[in-house]
């Protein structure tokens, strides 16, 4: 026991603890930049790899300077200061961080590039600062030859980010979210730049330090009370997923998740749909005569499965909805009911139905966004499972955002390809007239044969499909240009590429009652 002490004393000495806890600290906020770009850009690709190539940067750039004169400027002192401006520019992120990304959401360059401007801004300069803590480390631990300094800082400063890859993760991110982060990676810098600081020189560093926890809990009390606007928004957490927020704008309450519009609610009026897609999603109907049990694979504001326990008392409707936090804000806040008909499933989409023993008439596909997209639910073995998954006459309606042709159309021409591969008969139905980013449905069926337009048209008028598909039909296409995208495959699936042609066009929404709402994709 003693022994084992001995060999951690060194660890635990002023220096030592600095390097860890910038570790700690660098990739703690690495993790938190994802989180607070999420709202404004999504977490595509490429948000990630702007986050990690940016703070890589600023790393090596803060290792370059430090390294440059840490022989001879290197003390203890300077590593303090170093740790409490890093500290200082947390608690300016805390205050400025979600104006500055707004205001760079619209950035006059490609959108996949838009990420670098608010990453660098806000986290370059405090990971720069954090850099200089490993040269100043290693000149100022207390080791035996320069190979053994250099290991120590490695292996404290690596430990210190496997410590904030999981913490931030697993525990700060549901407890606390990105503020409350935030404060306690500022504070903790503070806490090692006040161990860290000589007894010799204590006064100025001491006071330079107490100077940045005063920032820190100035901005903290700034940023963590919320501010009362309008009183618009009715609930608002971060999810161990992402940012959510419900608000109601007049009578009409919407689901925000990451800034986008998910699904939205007449409050006077709940079961009656707001966005003329979800309408589409009574398309099987026209498809096969005798419906039981449907399943919604992403549940959001339950806006579909909602309507068609109204509509239709004798079919049994089961949700997969990835986010428990959904779930409960649904429950709360969009009047989903309690009812023996309704099953509602925590997970993931494909792994409910590799899991499942349940067959069904319809399956809705409603969890792709128009920036960000589960590649395994879009894979032609992902489709072979859904196939599988549906009766001998049952249909797959599968919500895509995306144009309905030209480059801006490259993610639904691909999808639609894959899911050909899958069905018999694939048939496509855009929501608006133009070529812009829209809601497209795309109806995948294991029938026997085809069904014409003229067909559906009649079986509208006839059927009692509790909402009129006329509309829908008018916009019937069974032919699609597919030729220069891929089939979409576990193996490879280029999903964040094929969504870089559309993210720079405008996503549009129509309303039921033909108004349209215009949103960034």
């Amino acid at each position: 026991m003693s022994s084992a002490a001995g060999r951690l004393g060194p660890l635990l000495t002023p220096v030592p603890l600095a390097v860890f806890v910038s570790g700690v600290a660098s990739m703690g906020l690495e993790i938190v930049a994802g989180r607070l770009l999420a709202p404004g850009f999504g977490s595509s690709v490429y948000v990630w790899g702007s986050i990690i190539g940016v703070f890589l940067a600023a790393l090596a750039l803060g290792y370059w300077i430090a390294g440059k004169t840490a022989a001879v400027r290197a003390s203890r002192g300077g590593l303090a200061l170093a740790l409490v401006g890093a500290a200082a520019y947390v608690a300016f992120v805390m205050v400025f961080g979600e104006s500055l990304v707004a205001l760079t959401e619209d950035f006059p360059i490609q959108r996949r590039f838009r990420p670098l401007v608010p990453v660098t801004l806000l986290f370059g300069p405090p990971t720069v600062l954090l850099g200089f803590v490993s040269p100043y480390g290693a000149e100022l631990i207390d080791a035996r030859s320069t190979g053994d300094a250099s290991g120590q800082v490695y292996a404290l400063g690596t430990g210190g980010s496997i410590v904030g890859a999981f913490a931030t993760t697993f525990v700060l991110v549901p407890e606390v979210g990105v503020l409350g982060i935030e404060a306690i990676y500022g504070g903790l810098l503070v806490l090692a730049a006040l161990v860290v600081a000589p007894a010799s020189a204590r006064r100025p560093q001491v006071a330079a330090a107490l100077v940045g926890a005063a920032i820190v809990l100035a901005f903290l009390l700034v940023g963590v009370v919320p501010l009362q606007g309008s009183g618009e928004t009715v609930y608002q957490t971060q999810t161990q997923y992402q940012e959510l927020r419900v608000a109601d704008d007049g009578d009409v309450r919407t689901l925000w998740l990451d800034g986008v519009r998910h699904s939205a609610m007449f409050l006077n009026d709940p079961d009656r749909y707001v966005f003329e897609y979800t309408r589409y999603f009574h398309l099987p109907f026209l498809y096969q005569d005798d419906v039981d049990r449907v399943l919604f694979v992403g549940g959001g504001g339950f806006s579909g499965p909602k309507r068609f326990l109204a509509e239709y008392p004798n079919v049994t409707v089961d949700v997969v909805e990835i986010d428990p936090e959904v779930v409960d804000a649904a429950r709360r806040h969009f009047d989903v009911p309690r009812s023996d008909r309704l099953n509602v499933h925590v997970g993931d989409g494909r792994v409910f139905l590799s899991e499942t023993n349940h067959t069904y008439d319809v399956i809705v596909l409603d969890a792709y966004r128009a920036d960000r997209v589960p590649y395994h639910l879009t894979t032609v073995e992902f489709m072979r499972l859904v196939s599988s998954r549906l009766d001998a006459d049952g249909t797959l309606v599968a919500n895509v955002i995306s144009a309905p042709s030209g480059r801006s159309g490259a993610f639904f021409r691909a999808q639609y390809r894959t899911m050909d591969r899958a069905f018999p008969w694939v048939y496509s139905f855009p929501t608006a007239e133009s070529s812009a980013v829209q809601n497209i449905m795309i109806v995948a069926t294991n029938a026997d044969q085809r069904v014409s337009q003229a067909e559906l048209r009649r079986r509208n008028r006839e059927r009692a499909v509790g909402v009129d598909l006329s509309a829908a039909i008018s916009h019937y296409r069974t032919t699609v240009e597919t030729d220069d995208v891929p089939v979409l495959r576990d193996g490879h699936a280029p999903v964040d590429s094929l969504l870089a042609e559309q993210l720079d066009r405008r996503y549009v929404i129509e309303r039921t009652g033909g108004n349209r709402t215009t949103t960034s994709p």
